[in-house]
């Protein structure tokens, strides 16, 4: 039986690249975006009610990532890369029908738009449904999970002297967070966790319109070099 799905939306997001987005959401609190919603769902009959909860479940597809060919084994990065687990054990984003899925909390409802903060989708993520997040039904009190239970350890972010002032200056153009969302970004340490660079290794991503180099001066401290436009 096959079936077929149509977006109602999709993400204006601050993550125009795969690189550095949090592997979980709320994990960068500044992370914003908005979700635009489509024809017919882009009427305020839509979104009636919703005003009244603080965060929602989007149900979206990794629309970079689909693949013809299902995979029964992946090897998730909390793991260190390197060691296989069973798909449906993990949140990989090479899943059988390319579906994932976040809690992010809801900032505004507009009619046609939702305003999001917390999120941790790419740019242009095409997004199959919206579900209210029911505290009472949706947090488990008890619940366990060995492989994670516990947020990645953060680590330290530092910057260079012209790094800062270029950050701030980026973030009131924007009107949006830049120096928080850079940090919380990259104390989530976005490499491969199999990779230690040597310290002349910068690596780059970009957050809204702005390219972000940083490096590791040592194997756990960043330092952002430069904030600049693209």
């Amino acid at each position: 039986m096959r079936h077929t799905v149509s977006p109602v939306g999709i993400l204006r997001s601050c993550f125009k690249e795969k690189f550095a987005i949090p592997r979980q959401p709320q994990l960068a609190p500044a992370a914003r975006g908005v979700l635009e919603l489509l024809p017919p769902f882009d009427q305020g009959d839509a979104v009636e009610g919703l005003e009244q909860v603080s965060h929602v479940w989007l149900l979206f597809l990794f629309h970079q990532a689909l693949e013809d060919k299902p995979r029964l084994k992946v090897r998730p990065p909390r793991l260190g890369g390197n060691k296989s687990m069973g798909v449906f054990a993990t949140r990989s984003t090479h899943r059988p029908n390319g579906i994932g899925q976040s809690v992010v909390r809801l900032e505004g409802v507009e009619p046609g738009r939702l305003l999001l903060s917390g999120i941790d989708l790419l740019d242009g993520t095409p997004v199959l449904d919206i579900k209210p997040y029911v505290p009472y039904a949706d947090s488990v009190s008890g619940a366990v999970n060995r492989m994670a239970s516990d947020a990645p350890a953060a680590i330290a972010v530092d910057w260079s002297d012209s790094a800062l002032p270029q950050a701030h200056e980026h973030a009131l153009r924007l009107g949006e967070p830049l120096v928080e969302l850079i940090e919380q970004c990259l104390a989530q340490d976005p490499r491969p966790a199999y990779q230690v660079p040597p310290p002349e290794r910068v690596y780059g991503v970009k957050f809204w319109d702005v390219q972000v180099r940083w490096h590791y001066p040592q194997p756990d401290v960043i330092r952002v070099l430069e904030v600049a436009p693209e």
